[in-house]
């Protein structure tokens, strides 16, 4: 079930929180030894949390926005007394002392926390192969990625294991997992959910958001984690609208725009296809398609692994071994310790990014690199500005082709980065971004992204949800995904 459809059942005592939590645990058990979508599953915390919400149910009290749904919390947001690992060996015995502000909410909401979700080492990568732990597997072809960082909030969506989740997004990470696990995915304005409690990546691009298998619900959890946080210095006082007051009210009267920088070289021609027949779809259902040109775009890799890297390696030169985390074992003096600590306790693709961001911001290179790096992205952000001057959303591809294959792009960073292609202009420029599904391209989900202005959630959602009646929806996986 939705979490639309659950929690008017659970209020009216006709479902048991207890009992959709049952279901849950039945799939978690059914699928999560093939898929490997979570890295610490907290049942106890689930059940007294549905066995309180069942209890006010019955005693006639009010219960929250979210009483009785299940949830998934990506690994990179703190859990109070619970492990907080960012899918690194060296946060692996780091235990959260406090809420995330977005599970403060969820709390609020009397959401029942499912577990906390696999990922790509601290947010860094497309495919979530970079966990220390073990790669999540796609549940329609478990020889595929998921995609990533929030590989394992998608997987355990799109599989039944968790009916909402959470993600975080720095540079496509909720919504190109969206794209391949069939679900949809949404990353709000920057500024709109608070970052507090999220264990930072780039602290300029970061942002959470909602992973469902409806826009609806994406409507309903976006409406419980957004809103000013005073914890948070980038949270933005801008009211929270309604996003349910005109999710129905379809395309008719809005301007879609087509940015033709986006349907270029290496996007797959069933991908396109797919898009621009969905495109089509929304034309005849009374929208206005449009040309808008975003002429910036072709900078948007190389200008965000600048920025993004460069952001990574001042916010991860806290972790040292001095005060938390993986500390290594008889260092000979406090730079061996600090030397072997990071070495041991970091994986490959967060070295590499490391080395990439200390080597744009070191002397001699601040310029010509990060510097530089951020003019373009204002550039960029004036792209998107003109182009909102006309249209009221932008529609491109999600990503370039449908999941790929375990290992088929590991030992090519620079492939594995053009996975990002479409999504990382949105948070150089702030503004919400949604991978919703489209369609299928050999037995395999395809998603279409919504682009909209700074705080447009909810034209973004309109768009979204005319396109989910278009294509039929999130599908789901297969019973032949249940063995490699």
């Amino acid at each position: 079930m939705t979490a639309a459809d659950l929690v008017p059942q659970v209020r009216a005592g006709t479902i048991r929180a207890v009992d959709a939590l049952s279901a849950v645990r039945s799939a978690i058990e059914a699928r999560e030894g093939d898929l490997h979508a979570f890295l610490q599953l907290t049942p106890e915390i689930a059940r007294a949390q549905a066995q309180d919400v069942d209890r006010r149910v019955a005693a006639g009290e009010p219960v929250g926005a979210l009483a009785g749904v299940p949830v998934a919390i990506k690994d990179n947001m703190c859990v109070r007394g619970g492990r907080t690992t960012c899918a690194s060996r060296i946060l692996e015995p780091f235990i959260a002392p406090y809420d995330a502000t977005v599970v403060e909410r969820l709390r609020r909401a009397d959401a029942l926390f499912v577990g906390k979700t696999n990922l790509d080492e601290f947010a860094m990568g497309s495919s979530s192969e970079n966990s220390a732990f073990g790669p999540v597997r796609n549940p329609h072809d478990l020889s595929r990625v998921p995609g990533g960082s929030s590989g394992g909030s998608a997987a355990a969506v799109a599989s039944g294991m968790a009916v909402l989740a959470l993600g975080s997004d720095t540079g496509g990470s909720i919504r190109q997992p969206a794209s391949f696990c069939g679900i949809v995915g949404l990353k709000p304005t920057y500024g709109r959910v608070s970052r507090y409690g999220l264990v930072a990546f780039a602290s300029s691009l970061d942002q959470i958001g909602p992973m469902t298998r409806t826009v609806r619900d994406s409507a309903i959890l976006l409406s419980v984690i957004a809103g000013l946080d005073p914890n948070d210095s980038t949270s933005v006082p801008t009211p929270v609208p309604d996003y349910l007051e005109r999710l129905e009210d379809g395309p008719k009267g809005l301007k879609v725009g087509i940015a033709r920088e986006y349907f270029g070289e290496g996007l797959s021609p069933d991908v396109k296809a797919i898009v621009e027949g969905v495109v089509a779809r929304l034309a005849s259902e009374g929208a206005e398609v449009i040309e808008v040109s975003l002429p910036h775009m072709p900078y948007a890799i190389p200008t965000y692994y600048l920025i993004a890297t460069s952001e990574a390696s001042a916010n991860l030169a806290r972790y040292d071994g001095v005060k938390y985390g993986y500390r290594a074992n008889d260092p000979e003096n406090l730079i061996d310790m600090y030397r072997r600590s990071r070495s041991e306790g970091f994986g490959v693709e967060v070295k590499r990014r490391i080395l990439l961001g200390t080597y744009a911001l070191s002397s001699g290179y601040y310029d010509a690199f990060y510097l530089k790096a951020q003019k373009v992205r204002t550039l960029i952000l004036q792209d998107f500005r003109n182009a909102f001057e006309t249209a009221d959303v932008i529609v491109t591809p999600t990503a370039p082709n449908v999941a790929f294959r375990l290992g088929e792009k590991t030992a090519d960073p620079l492939e594995m980065y053009l996975q990002d292609i479409y999504t990382v202009s949105a948070n150089m420029a702030g503004i919400p971004g949604m991978s919703v599904p489209a369609g299928m391209s050999d037995g395999l989900p395809v998603g279409l992204q919504l682009l909209g202005p700074h705080f447009g959630e909810a034209t973004v959602l309109r768009v979204a949800r005319a396109v989910e009646v278009i294509s039929g929806g999130s599908p789901r996986p297969g019973r032949a995904s249940t063995s490699a």
